[in-house]
């Protein structure tokens, strides 16, 4: 039987990986790099700088592929996320018909593969013609937090993860993720807010401070960096002050 390993790769900085996640890499005849279109190239790069780093195994290759994009003007989300895993699914399983029987072949996922991304459930549609084994690896929450220097949690706090989509009224420590609509903006302007983006790259960028003071300056520099870079990726935590 073929094996799929979807190995966490951290989020952005190449030391980020763990042995485990190394070791996975050398074992896969096949590595595949996702492609996302102009504007995202240097994420390509990025997975191919860290094949280039830590893969030693000769007879390895790596595959690119193209993602398609989802329909984001899709009335309902859920739907369009649907459809948008079974287009994936199908060019899964086209790439992995053509590696060899008993063979090994990794997906390299950015952060870790068990929060906020698809690849496991996509896989999921595809198992029982497959081994499949997960590599955990370092999150944006464990950048972010790592970066400004907090703890997650506070003593005998619990902590919410939600998308900007979900975003209401902050009861407790919140970690937001996935805002593209910026909805920290119509949150509490009292909470204190960590925020940052590109996390554990060279170009990472950080912002903390009371919402209120700072988010203008968070607008500001999400508009900068998307124009600079084409794209961005950012995670904040919102909490009551003490």
């Amino acid at each position: 039987m073929k094996t799929i390993l979807i190995v966490g790769i951290g989020a952005g900085n190449p030391e980020h990986l763990t042995v485990q996640a190394i070791n996975a890499l050398n074992r896969a005849d096949v590595l595949f790099v996702p492609d996302k279109g102009a504007g995202k190239g240097d994420l390509a790069a990025l997975r191919r700088d860290i094949i280039a780093r830590y893969v030693t195994n000769p007879a390895s290759r790596t595959v690119g592929y193209d993602v398609p994009k989802r329909d984001a003007a899709s009335p309902d989300y859920g739907a369009g996320v649907q459809d948008w895993h079974d287009d994936l699914a199908s060019i899964f399983k086209g790439l992995l018909d053509d590696m060899p029987e008993h063979g090994a072949a990794a997906f390299l996922v950015w952060g870790d593969p068990s929060l906020y991304d698809s690849t496991i459930r996509i896989v999921g549609k595809l198992r029982g013609q497959y081994a499949v084994e997960i590599v955990p690896g370092i999150t944006s929450i464990q950048a972010l937090t790592a970066s400004h220097g907090i703890a997650l949690n506070r003593i005998g706090e619990p902590v919410h993860i939600t998308t900007g989509r979900k975003l209401d009224d902050v009861k407790e420590d919140t970690v937001v993720m996935l805002d593209g609509q910026t909805a920290f903006m119509q949150a509490d302007p009292e909470l204190d807010i960590f925020w940052g983006a590109y996390l554990g790259t060279a170009d990472e960028i950080t912002i903390s401070g009371r919402l209120g003071a700072v988010r203008e300056q968070i607008v500001e520099a999400r508009k900068a960096a998307r124009e600079r870079h084409g794209w961005i990726m950012d995670t904040y935590l919102l909490r009551k002050p003490d």
